[in-house]
């Protein structure tokens, strides 16, 4: 069976749609068949959408999926986004979601940072687990070439994918903060240090 974030063209498509309200954002999502969390929005997305009260400036919503993130943020607050997946099919979903809900966002494929020529104020991702550590690292903490000077990534992650051991990791490099627990996922909020 194909992973949500790798190409299978075989896999037949059955479109369906449903709706969701993200703090008091209410959306319209069409999703399908080899996407992640295609029938609802997921716990940890949601928690994830929860603890964020403010943006501004720049926004990358990495592995946007049917794009959930990046288009309730640009729902919620005055910013630019761009989202990005490696994933065909959630790149049509998103693009045709951003249309349903009347946003203007930039959609386009990347392969982990490869296309993204630009810093961002914010980068906010639920990562891919199953790429396996090494890319998951490559994601969150290649995240920080791609940040201002002053930028943050947030992200989920649940416990029993490791998130004590990634959040120790990623304290080398940015200063860390868990936002919330619950019933296993954590919150976390990575802000660049800044050196002298």
């Amino acid at each position: 069976m194909a992973q949500y974030f790798e190409n299978d063209p075989t896999l037949l498509s059955k479109e369906f749609k449903f709706n969701t309200t993200i703090q008091d954002v209410f959306l319209t999502f069409y999703s399908n068949r080899g996407v992640f969390s295609k029938s609802s929005l997921d716990f940890g997305t949601r928690l994830l959408l929860e603890q964020i009260d403010f943006l501004k400036g720049r926004v990358l919503d990495f592995g946007c999926g049917y794009g959930p993130v990046g288009i309730f943020l640009k729902k919620k607050f005055p910013i630019e986004v761009d989202m990005i997946d490696i994933n065909k099919r959630c790149l049509h979903l998103a693009l045709k979601n951003a249309k349903e809900n009347k946003v203007s966002v930039n959609i386009f494929e990347s392969n982990i940072y490869e296309n993204i020529k630009d810093e961002y104020d914010f980068i906010v991702t639920n990562p891919p687990i199953r790429v396996g550590k090494k890319i998951l690292y490559d994601i969150l903490l290649g995240a920080y070439d791609h940040l201002k000077k002053e930028g943050i990534l947030f992200f989920v992650i649940h416990k029993d994918q490791g998130a004590k051991s990634v959040l120790k990791d990623l304290s080398q490099v940015y200063k860390t903060e868990v936002l919330i627990k619950d019933k296993g996922f954590f919150v976390i909020k990575c802000s660049k240090i800044l050196t002298s």
